[in-house]
């Protein structure tokens, strides 16, 4: 995944993803293939916080392979391993310029959870992911 993902996203967040998500959250994180191929994957795990909450750190899916089911399929996948644990809701972030990803959410279920600032006419939480990094924070109940 990490040899591809900075391809499939545009851009450089391989950093994103250390090997710890790998190595410690399988029973909750899937890989989509295609004739052995992988196609999409999801990392996601259960709030050590709140266990009631399940929380997808990131989801990506091959351009050529977009808009074919993939994404839902491992969101699908994941809303299932969370109830098989007794979460009651997942947690996602998004950056308030990805319509894209926020469009995907809320097909999903999602909604926006209020924040304590706006972009763009969107509820933000002002510097989650850092100095400007202004992130959407979703939430879908199981």
């Amino acid at each position: 995944m990490l040899a591809v993902v900075d391809r499939w996203c545009g851009g450089p967040v391989r950093s994103l993803l250390p090997r710890l998500f790998f190595d410690h959250f399988q029973g909750t994180s899937f890989v989509a293939e295609r004739a052995g191929v992988p196609v999409g994957f999801l990392v996601g795990f259960r709030s050590q916080t709140d266990p009631a909450v399940a929380y997808v750190h990131f989801v990506a899916v091959a351009p050529e392979a977009r808009r074919s089911g993939i994404g839902r399929q491992l969101y699908e996948r994941f809303f299932a391993a969370a109830s098989a644990i007794s979460c009651r809701s997942v947690e996602s972030i998004t950056s308030p310029v990805n319509h894209a990803s926020i469009a995907f959410h809320r097909r999903m279920g999602f909604a926006i959870v209020p924040g304590d600032g706006t972009y763009d006419g969107l509820p933000v939480w002002r510097d989650h992911a850092g100095p400007g990094q202004h992130r959407l924070v979703l939430r879908r109940p199981l």
